[in-house]
């Protein structure tokens, strides 16, 4: 693409500062590959663009392999991208407007069984560190947090009292969170020696050794660690208990509305992935238990 292009989409996503690095950083990679595309087939300029030209885009990365939710999210940069040039009068329509992207299959979320998740939580070690780790996941498992909405929190989102800790999670939107009994108490175990770590001027909930907010990329390696050490499967990651509080919390209460407001989800299709995992664990139960679905023993 020409000189004049390139500035368009400098300026383009300059005006994404608002965003959070890794999103704009998301942008560009998405805008990148269909620049690619662009130059290999001498289109010069945004507006010469069109929607059959965007659909062979479409079934080029489809080619290489790319998934449908990736895809999906290409079409989505790109159509914020040309409705950014149609504001700007340089282009007069939006070729990505009507285009689809191919659907992935729909992969479940892993997640612990009950007996797994007390068994990763539960941790018995006095070490400092092992009594953060502690509140740190008890927390994860107690209020269904992503991991950037835990690294997130201050010391002054949590109120003890009335047990609720208050979270900002996608697009600046905060939510109000019961927490659990166990997680409330190994919380206030955590508190206890907190100062032992923390700056005098750090806010955080969670400090690392050098006394600063933890970093998601800590909180991984450790969690990693713990798991192997309590006997489970090392790619235990911090999403899975998340996950883990959305099936169990389904399964009891059938609930669904409820666990999307919990979870944070804009859309409750978001959510409907957990009546899945509810749906084949009664499969499993069905198989096993029904007399008409058991296999004759030979």
């Amino acid at each position: 693409m020409n000189s004049a292009a390139q500035d368009q989409l400098d300026v383009f996503i300059r005006q994404l500062h608002h965003l959070s690095p890794n999103s704009v950083k998301a942008y560009q990679r998405d805008i990148a590959y269909l620049k690619t595309y662009c130059d290999e087939q001498s289109v010069d300029h945004w507006r010469d663009l069109d929607g059959r030209r965007l659909r062979g885009f479409i079934a080029w990365r489809h080619r290489q392999g790319v998934s449908g939710r990736s895809l999906q999210r290409n079409l989505s940069a790109i159509r914020r991208l040309y409705r950014y040039l149609l504001k700007e009068g340089k282009v007069i329509n939006n070729p990505a407007e009507g285009i689809t992207a191919p659907k992935s299959p729909r992969k479940l979320p892993k997640v612990l069984d009950v007996d797994q998740t007390v068994q990763l939580v539960e941790i018995k070690d006095d070490d400092p560190l092992a009594t953060r780790d502690r509140a740190i996941l008890e927390l994860f498992y107690s209020s269904g947090l992503r991991l950037s909405e835990l690294t997130g929190l201050n010391i002054q989102h949590l109120d003890v009292s009335d047990r609720l800790i208050t979270v900002t999670g996608k697009g600046n939107k905060t939510r109000v969170l019961p927490v659990g009994k166990q997680a409330l108490v190994a919380i206030k175990n955590w508190l206890a020696i907190r100062n032992e770590f923390a700056k005098s001027d750090e806010q955080a909930l969670f400090v690392s050794q050098r006394g600063s907010r933890i970093s998601t990329r800590s909180i991984q390696s450790r969690l990693k660690e713990w798991a192997i050490k309590q006997g489970l499967p090392s790619h235990v990651h911090p999403h899975i208990l998340r996950h883990s509080f959305a099936s169990h919390l389904l399964e009891s209460s059938g609930d669904l509305r409820a666990i999307q407001e919990l979870l944070g989800h804009a859309d409750i299709s978001t959510t409907q992935v957990y009546t899945h995992l509810d749906y084949q664990h009664l499969a499993q139960v069905y198989d096993k238990a029904h007399p008409r679905a058991r296999k004759k023993q030979d």
